[in-house]
């Protein structure tokens, strides 16, 4: 049976002080300053242009993305999230996740992001050597990224709920000993959550155009199995592809995400997907993404709206969409799931399933299926099944 599956909230906010060599994310360098107040209001006018396709929905969660986001004061980060709330409908203990670098926080404006309503911060360390934060272009020093976990340690006291820390590895020249040193700094500050992710050299990116020298494929592998070890020794289950958490730690937006979930974006190039029912007498699911207009200035002129494009899913590319998000995450599919949140039978997936399970990619009991740690390995070609 058809049914809406739950709604979160993106919120981008795109400048940062300056833009890393490996970030293919819509973000800006800071120049001139940064028109806070003014983009607000936009972000809050664009969130009513989007309520019409969202009625009588409550919001599942929030996350504040970027760029960094920790550029904006404690007060603006009020004025978004009290603008949000008196437009929409929240759910109970609302999670609200907030991006920040450790070379833009300061104590106060810490404790005033939580004051504000930020339950949760996701911490941009990537790494706690200083050589590899300089190859990275990142800001901070690791004594910086030590002092921002410290401080959302103590503000857990003060109604924070949960913090996560941003890690990479597979970095320029990195060896095992280095990855792994990295890693259990990570741990040692106790964060609820981690996500640690392979770097990837994405196009247009200075890292693209100038590649650094990164480790073999079997080292990497190597750097995998032994830092899933140590995470798991530590006391951490993953639970997707990248993420890592304490129990009862998951981020409550990325497993929307990932469970195939609604989202709106507003704010510079941010994207949505909403899914829409139809009538007793047409018994479908239309489900469309959004993206809005990318450049903030472009945003930000009243000439013209803030949608840049729509696009419907087509019913045969929605196997692809639903599974391309699902396998992401080590839980069980339920088979349910499928049917009620595309509209599709069981049935137009089965012999890429069969495959998938004959493979080893893919197990498949009555009312679930769920990635083998094979699949996870191979989790491309898993995918490509579905196309």
């Amino acid at each position: 049976m058809l049914q809406l599956p739950p709604l979160s909230l993106y919120i981008h906010i795109p400048w940062c002080v300056q833009k890393c060599p490996y970030c293919d994310f819509n973000s800006h360098a800071v120049k001139q300053g940064i028109p806070e107040a003014e983009y607000i209001a936009h972000l809050l006018a664009d969130l009513d242009q989007d309520l019409a396709i969202v009625p009588d929905r409550a919001l599942h969660s929030i996350f504040i993305g970027g760029g960094t986001p920790s550029t904006f004061s404690a007060e603006g980060i009020a004025a978004i999230l009290s603008g949000v709330r008196a437009r929409i409908a929240c759910e109970p203990n609302l999670e609200v996740t907030m991006e920040a670098n450790p070379g833009t926080v300061e104590a106060s404006r810490f404790a005033g992001y939580v004051a504000a309503g930020v339950t949760r911060f996701s911490i941009g360390v990537q790494s706690f050597q200083a050589a590899q934060l300089q190859a990275l272009g990142r800001i901070h020093n690791p004594a910086q990224a030590r002092r921002a976990a410290e401080l959302a340690t103590q503000l857990r006291q003060q109604g924070l709920n949960s913090f996560n820390l941003d890690l990479m590895h597979g970095l320029p020249g990195q060896n095992l000993a280095d990855a792994l040193a990295d890693l259990q700094q990570a741990i040692d500050l106790n964060p609820p959550h981690l996500s640690w992710y392979q770097l990837t050299i994405e196009p247009n990116t200075a890292f693209a155009s100038r590649p650094p020298v990164l480790p073999e494929d079997e080292a990497l592998w190597d750097i995998q199995e032994h830092g899933h070890a140590l995470l798991t020794a530590a006391g951490y289950q993953q639970y997707e592809t990248s993420a890592y958490s304490k129990t009862g730690y998951q981020c409550a937006h990325n497993l929307n995400y990932w469970r195939f979930g609604d989202y709106l974006g507003i704010g510079c190039g941010a994207h949505g997907k909403i899914t829409r029912l139809g009538n007793e007498v047409d018994a479908t699911a239309t489900i469309s993404r959004t993206v809005k207009i990318k450049h903030p200035k472009g945003y930000m002129d009243l000439s013209r709206g803030y949608l840049d494009s729509t696009t419907v899913v087509e019913p045969d590319e929605l196997p692809f969409e639903f599974f391309m998000n699902r396998f992401r995450l080590l839980e069980p599919c339920p088979k349910a799931d499928f049917t009620a949140y595309t509209g599709l039978s069981v049935e137009t997936v089965a012999p890429a399933l069969a495959r998938a399970v004959q493979l080893g990619l893919v197990s498949d009991t009555p009312l679930h299926w769920q990635i083998t740690p094979h699949g996870v390995r191979f989790l491309n070609e898993l995918l490509q099944l579905f196309l």
